[in-house]
């Protein structure tokens, strides 16, 4: 039976839980840095490579949103973004990578850091075993992760947001008023989707949200390393 109190869960509900963990992942040294435009190029690049992949694994686990899907709504929703980052999100990447001087057959090449693989089975493996919800809640680090990164780093006095900035257009990227739609969109549908869960069932789901985020961590972690 649901258990109703006086403020529905909500995705708040699972970061204030875990606030340690999200302030680490979202205000991480890797991000400090791409704000401060001091990151080591090697760094970044290594991210970049690194995620590449993980868009990859991203595009698998909307396939599997699909096939997850109860309704014709969720089915549209898992198609336009499987689409997004199929037809779209991919291609861009490619082309920011080849502006620093990586090519799409060194993409296609690449080993996974066991980072990669951690982070990405994690997402599948959770998206396999429980329902539609646990593969969005296992996604949210990412999604609304990036958005409220770049929000805060909008914030900070050490952001550098001009040409002198090399991550510049990065930062601009996820703090687009495209981006951050789309990751109030993702943040609405959780939203109603953890108002009508019961305590225990949010107990599993905020397990959940916390791995996927120490995860993230673990991920900008290894981009700050290899510079």
């Amino acid at each position: 039976m649901t258990q109703h109190t006086d403020a529905p869960f909500s995705l708040d509900t699972l970061i204030q839980r875990h606030e340690a963990s999200w302030r680490a992942y979202c205000q991480h040294e890797f991000v400090r840095q791409l704000g401060a435009g001091t990151l080591p190029a090697e760094a970044f690049r290594h991210y970049l490579k690194q995620d590449y992949l993980f868009l990859i694994h991203f595009a698998r686990a909307w396939g599997l949103a699909v096939y997850k899907s109860r309704d014709i709504g969720e089915l549209r929703q898992g198609c336009e973004s499987l689409k997004a980052i199929v037809d779209l999100e991919m291609q861009l990447h490619v082309d920011y990578c080849g502006q620093w001087g990586i090519g799409e057959t060194e993409l296609t090449q690449l080993p996974e850091a066991t980072q990669t693989m951690a982070y990405t089975r994690y997402v599948l493996d959770a998206g396999l075993r429980g329902d539609l919800l646990d593969l969005h809640v296992a996604l949210a680090p990412c999604l609304i992760g990036y958005a409220d990164i770049a929000l805060w780093l909008s914030d900070q006095p050490f952001t550098v947001r001009g040409p002198e900035n090399p991550y510049a257009s990065w930062l601009n990227m996820y703090a687009s008023d495209e981006f951050q739609a789309a990751a109030n969109r993702e943040r609405r549908w959780l939203d109603s989707r953890l108002a009508e869960q019961s305590a225990r069932r949010l107990d599993d789901l905020a397990r959940l949200f916390h791995d996927a985020t120490r995860l993230e961590i673990d991920f900008w972690q290894m981009g700050l390393d290899a510079g």
